[in-house]
């Protein structure tokens, strides 16, 4: 199954996640297919915290791909910001 994930990324008490298309078998941060995008939770001041290539995510579903609790979130919230 292919699922849309969050891959972690960055330092030691500073994380930083790709959005990444991946089947379901793979490791966390292991073989991808596409990245669509990133989250960056400890982004401050004018730094960029969340993008996604919404196209792609919704190619994606419709092709069968599910969507992690997270990442069904951050998506929400990028269509919120893209209005």
């Amino acid at each position: 199954m292919v699922v849309i994930r969050l891959a972690r990324g960055g330092s030691k008490k500073r994380p930083f996640y790709n959005i990444v298309v991946a089947n379901s078998r793979q490791r966390r941060d292991g073989r991808f297919i596409e990245k669509v995008g990133f989250y960056n939770p400890v982004a401050s001041g004018a730094a960029e915290s969340l993008r996604v290539a919404l196209d792609r995510v919704s190619y994606w579903t419709g092709v069968g791909a599910q969507l992690s609790l997270t990442v069904e979130r951050l998506v929400t919230e990028a269509k919120k910001a893209a209005v």
